[in-house]
């Protein structure tokens, strides 16, 4: 274990950062304890928590020590010092970061937090895909399993999906497996996508129609969507782009009202950075990033589950792939 004599931070500076969002008497009542005995134990374990954008604001802001989008997490990775990981997050998260993290003990608090996306698609479908078109590229969405990504020349994000898309100097490429991204991606650089048929169950779940009643109701009104919603909707936003992108945009623009057009806890967690922006909810939560919770982070670290393993035989292909988005 980790001998760190530095003091812990004390609950008053625990609280602060999601005072604006709940009252004390609550988070005294519902989180203290968790979040103070996670503290101590990140110390004891040498342990870090990595947390997406759309983890709870008690846990985005709480407990964890490195924030962001998929990207953002992927290359933080990279970099960790520690010697446990915690991804608050999902699977292919986890399994991401182990890939660039061999050596280390990676942890998810529970291994069903899943994706629909990565759920949707097989290494065996990537095969086919690939007969079907030889020759043809094959980028995969970093919301896949590690098997898929094994199948893979190169992986993208939804913040550099263009980037990685435009390197590759060629007319028509395999985009998989979030077919909504790749159309997005398709209309934006004129390269022709071949598609599979996963999508996101939260973004799909969006339509213009709704951002036009949004718009009617609430008046002036800043709409920012991500690119896994369909181009549809993509086409009625203001502006479209990864979390990251969408709190750049906050960030540059200081908005009076916007609506984010994605997972709700984002919402919730800008909220409180931005204070002075008004943040209109349309809430759809993601099921999956939701099984993850204080007090199941806090028994991963007492207990040192559920450890992430992936097969040697996909470990060096699908790591490529990552690396090559990254190199980028």
């Amino acid at each position: 274990m980790l001998q760190d004599t530095a003091a812990l931070p004390s609950r008053d500076d625990l609280y602060r950062p999601v005072k604006s969002l709940m009252a004390r008497e609550d988070w005294d009542a519902l989180f203290a304890d968790d979040i103070a005995a996670i503290m101590e134990l990140k110390r004891q374990r040498d342990a870090v928590i990595l947390a997406h954008n759309y983890q709870t604001p008690e846990i985005f802001h709480c407990v964890a020590d490195i924030r962001g989008d998929s990207l953002a997490l992927a290359r933080a990775a990279q970099d960790i010092k520690q010697k446990v990981v915690i991804m608050a997050g999902v699977h292919f998260m986890a399994e991401t970061v182990k890939m660039l993290n061999p050596e280390k003990t990676v942890l998810i608090p529970d291994d069903q937090a899943g994706c629909s996306l990565a759920e949707g698609i097989t290494a065996e479908n990537v095969r086919t895909l690939k007969a079907q078109h030889p020759g043809v590229p094959v980028v995969t969405y970093v919301n896949s399993s590690a098997a898929v990504k094994a199948e893979t020349d190169i992986c993208c994000t939804s913040g550099n999906a263009r980037r990685v898309v435009e390197s590759l100097g060629v007319p028509e490429v395999i985009m998989i497996p979030d077919e909504f991204l790749a159309r997005n991606i398709e209309n934006e650089t004129g390269i022709k996508m071949h598609t599979w048929s996963a999508r996101c169950e939260v973004h799909e779940l969006f339509t213009p129609q709704e951002i036009r009643q949004y718009r009617r109701l609430q008046g002036p009104l800043s709409v920012i969507a991500h690119p896994e919603c369909s181009p549809d909707v993509v086409a009625a936003a203001d502006h479209a782009g990864s979390t990251a992108s969408m709190i750049n945009y906050i960030e540059d623009n200081k908005p009076e009202k916007v609506m984010l057009i994605t997972e709700c806890s984002m919402s919730d967690n800008l909220s409180a950075m931005y204070p002075e922006t008004h943040f209109v909810r349309p809430c759809n939560l993601c099921p999956h990033m939701k099984r993850i919770t204080l007090k199941n982070i806090r028994q991963a670290l007492e207990t040192m589950s559920t450890e992430v393993l992936i097969p040697d035989a996909l470990q060096a292909p699908a790591r490529l792939a990552v690396e090559r988005m990254l190199a980028i």
